[in-house]
């Protein structure tokens, strides 16, 4: 029947309603009771008495070791069952438990040999005590799927185990199981077998909370789980992670072909879900600190810690090209020139390695995900439908030429890069001209399979958004067939797997949607799992386990921290600071680790305080001071400012993600008032620098005037220590503004290239301590010219050699302009670093030159 769409605010932090925590809690128990036979660590939970019964509850229960043992033709299998009590007290009566093989796939008497008995654990058995239960298998001489064997259990004198355990004869001599073969002949083979219920399990992916039973995962033949923001397992560390995702993993063991899940997760910043892992710089950090080797390595150890967790997909990087500071996920964009995005793309090598997809089994690599295609960054303030957001998943409006140069460039980069899978944006695309209005790119088959699939040759699979299947104008039927026939392979549902499987059965049925796209869909996504060699190690390989968050790890995102920190303003060069120098520190975010990572961080919206483990920017100055104790702390400039050589003032942002962060949105680019009032105190009665840790430029206004040193310190996420490193000179400001920084809210959206263009600070403006500005005027712009010309033709247009060229003309304009900008300054240096990144040398020189005149 036709349903009223409605606005869609993405419950990243799981549902709320009680019945939901009941699930959520029953799920987690559940997954507490089903790891893998040989994997590392056990978990061991007490029979918990309800309370508010009037009759007196069991105290005791039988519990097993596994819901699910797995075990190859013809071998033995051992099912461990364990009486358990409150408060590990010995039990108080018999308890007697009577097993029987009976149900399952399997055929008694062929492929097994019965098991039928009982066993009591007489009165005073100690909590922990075990029984084995013995089921025999019979070596099957023909190649077969997997079958499965039941146990059921009967308990008196205890509650018996919520589900009754299963053995698992492994799939044996398939073709597909073969890893000796070519993938796409592992993939026909596998695929040709498979039903179509098995298909459509396989383009599901399940929220892990919204699953109703870990059972689930088998009966309907799930593909994918992910972990939204702020879904964790208890306790939220990196080895629960991996016992968490082991036990998912098992429960596809009883499936027939046992496909292994591919479980997602968005690690936009580092493994940012997880308490302890190392947080990097949010990608607005990465773009402002313009160096692709860096990007690379950040994306590396992002893939090393998350798949040490047992995850082998990451929903990164975003190469969304933003256009508008509105937009509260700006900061997940690399920043608003698509060359730069295009340049720091590298990070899919770091994830990823090699674009073939041949390195993607490796312990230390994921599958990456280019989002959200297409336009997302773009979309117009005021646009949006969605609740009360204002500018995200609102209607990006462009011609078709600007699409191409602004918008899709990112996405072919990616696809060249080898990317595995694409994310559509929730977003809607009107291309001027076309007379065909707004679509939702959910529903866009022209980008999806005609851009992305057929132009640009994409191989991955395409993965929806968050239940963004749902904003398609339609009833559910018609949302699942236009948007499987525009080329999505497989939806993230995330709660309603049990309807969708079934309507898209239905619909392919019914021929609304071709088998022949679903065969293409599941192929696709098959191809990846061979790739990420699930099918040969399901499991999580924890080698890199105690890596997570560890101090190389760090030490990486320690250098990305400091390159991203962009010097706007440093009068009287008063950075960097001294060691021996009295600093005064104040503002809202010198101290606070959750401000400083901002969204996504280990809740999906991110919030202030100490959130995880890592250095916020006062102790990583204090470390780098002299003593501690020269660096004096007030968080609201109240504590007396005399007797200081310098001050500090770090504020900013709070937290926020997607369009809960959009301005217009219970948000806006001012400062606090209490940031405004620490900045004038201590601007005041010092020389100050002013640090403003932020996804996004915030408006200064007359301020500027009064303030030293300013700093655009972006979001750096758990490394205060790569703030301060450059504050007190360890290493240089090096960092370019990866956004026009405006003077006011009326002048957005404003961007390099735009007609009219007179911002606060250009986009590319960034100055640097490493070293004096070279000595000369004009007739230096002109030999550096000269060397430009000369670097293109010997083709190092984008090598550190061509940069260095134009570097130093762009050092010479920042010279002479002092920071102070007209319009006929401001737009030819901006434009000559979009010159720069696309290799255009000369190009890039001549429009420095004509700021350089202008200054």
């Amino acid at each position: 029947m036709p349903r009223t769409p409605h606005p869609r605010v993405r419950p990243r932090t799981g549902r709320s309603s009680s019945a939901t925590a009941a699930l959520a809690a029953a799920a987690v128990l559940a997954t507490l009771l089903a790891v893998p036979y040989g994997a590392p660590g056990a978990f061991a939970t007490d029979a918990v008495e309800p309370p508010g019964k009037a009759h007196r509850a069991p105290t005791a229960s039988v519990v097993t070791d596994t819901a699910v043992r797995p075990v190859k033709n013809g071998a033995t299998a051992q099912l461990a069952l364990s009486v358990a009590t409150t408060g590990s007290v010995p039990t108080e009566e018999p308890v007697t438990v009577t097993y029987t093989t009976k149900g399952g796939t399997a055929e008694a008497g062929k492929d097994y040999t019965p098991a039928t008995g009982s066993h009591t654990f007489p009165a005073g058995t100690a909590s922990g005590t075990t029984h084995e239960v013995t089921v025999r298998t019979a070596r099957a001489p023909k190649p077969a799927g997997a079958k499965t064997i039941a146990l059921e259990l009967t308990v008196t004198g205890a509650k018996a185990p919520e589900e009754n355990p299963q053995v698992v004869i492994d799939a044996h001599g398939l073709p597909y199981q073969n890893a000796k073969l070519p993938v796409k002949q592992r993939v026909a083979d596998l695929l040709g077998r498979m039903s179509p219920a098995e298909k459509a399990g396989q383009m599901t992916q399940a929220e892990r909370n919204a699953l109703r039973a870990p059972g689930d995962i088998a009966a309907y033949g799930l593909g994918s789980l992910l972990s939204g923001g702020g879904s964790v397992p208890t306790p939220n560390t990196a080895a629960a992670w991996a016992k968490m995702t082991d036990a998912y993993q098992l429960r596809t063991r009883t499936t027939r072909f046992q496909i292994p899940l591919i479980h997602g997760v968005d690690a936009v910043h580092g493994h940012n879900n997880v308490v302890g892992a190392t947080i990097m710089p949010h990608n607005i950090g990465i773009g402002a600190g313009r160096d692709p080797e860096s990007a690379e390595r950040t994306g590396a150890i992002t893939a090393k810690e998350v798949r040490a967790t047992g995850v082998p997909w990451d929903f990164a990087p975003c190469v969304c090209v933003t256009r508008d500071e509105r937009w509260g996920r700006s900061y997940e964009a690399f920043g608003e020139d698509p060359a730069l995005v295009e340049a720091m793309g590298t990070v899919i090598q770091g994830m990823q390695g090699s674009p073939s997809g041949k390195d993607l089994h490796r312990n230390d690599k994921v599958l990456g995900s280019a989002k959200h295609f297409v336009g997302d960054g773009g979309t117009a303030y005021g646009s949006s439908t969605t609740g009360s957001y204002t500018v995200d998943q609102g209607v990006t409006e462009v011609t078709r030429d600007e699409l191409e140069a602004v918008h899709l460039s990112p996405f072919e980069e990616s696809v060249g890069r080898g990317v595995g899978t694409v994310m559509p944006s929730y977003s809607s695309l009107d291309i001027l001209g076309d007379d065909k209005g707004p679509v939702k790119m959910h529903a866009n088959a022209e980008m999806i399979n005609g851009v992305l699939k057929d132009r640009m040759g994409f191989e991955g699979f395409v993965i929806s958004d968050w239940q963004a299947i749902d904003q398609i104008p339609g009833d559910y039927a018609s949302d699942v067939v236009t948007s499987v026939n525009a080329g999505l392979d497989m939806i993230m549902v995330p709660t309603a797997y049990q309807d969708f499987t079934k309507t898209l059965k239905d619909e392919v049925a019914a021929g609304r949607v071709p088998e022949a796209r679903i065969d293409d869909a599941v192929a696709r996504i098959l191809t990846q799992k061979f790739r990420l060699g699930l099918f040969e190690k399901p499991y999580a390989d924890t080698t890199h386990l105690d890596e997570v968050g560890s101090a190389g790890h760090r030490a990486v995102a320690r250098e990305a921290v400091a390159r991203s920190q962009v010097l706007l303003k440093n009068d009287g060069a008063v950075l960097p600071l001294k060691p021996s120098q009295k600093v005064y520190v104040a503002g809202s975010n010198a101290d606070d680790i959750g401000n400083q990572a901002g969204g996504w961080t280990i809740s999906w919206q991110g919030s202030s305080g100490k959130t995880t483990t890592g250095t916020t920017i006062l102790e990583g100055m204090r470390k780098a001071a002299k003593t501690p104790e020269s660096v004096t702390y007030s968080r609201d400039a109240s504590a007396a400012t005399d007797g200081h050589d310098v001050g500090v003032v770090v504020v900013g942002e709070t937290p926020y993600a997607e369009g809960i962060g959009d301005v217009g949105n219970g948000h806006d680019l001012e400062l606090t008032a209490a940031d405004r009032a620490a900045v004038d105190k201590v601007c005041a009665a010092m020389k100050c620098a002013v640090l403003i840790v932020s996804g996004r430029p915030q408006l200064i206004g007359d301020r500027l005037a009064k303030i030293t040193a300013l700093v655009a310190s972006w979001l750096p996420g758990s490394e205060g220590d790569g703030v301060a490193d450059v504050l007190y000179g360890r290493r240089a400001f090096t960092g370019q503004l990866p956004v026009t920084w405006p003077k006011a809210a009326a002048q957005l959206p404003i961007n390099v290239g735009d007609t009219t263009y007179d911002p606060q600070f250009p986009y590319g403006w960034g100055l640097t301590t490493l070293k004096k500005p070279p000595a000369g005027g004009e007739p230096t712009l002109a030999a550096l010219a000269v060397a430009a010309r000369a670097a293109e033709k010997a083709h190092l247009g984008k090598t550190p050699a061509g940069r260095a060229i134009v570097d130093r003309a762009r050092l010479l304009v920042q010279g002479k302009t002092d920071g102070t900008f007209t319009q006929e300054v401001a737009k030819p240096f901006a434009e000559a670093d979009h010159l720069l990144l696309t290799g255009d040398l000369t190009g890039a020189v001549g429009r420095l030159r004509t700021a350089y005149r202008a200054a």
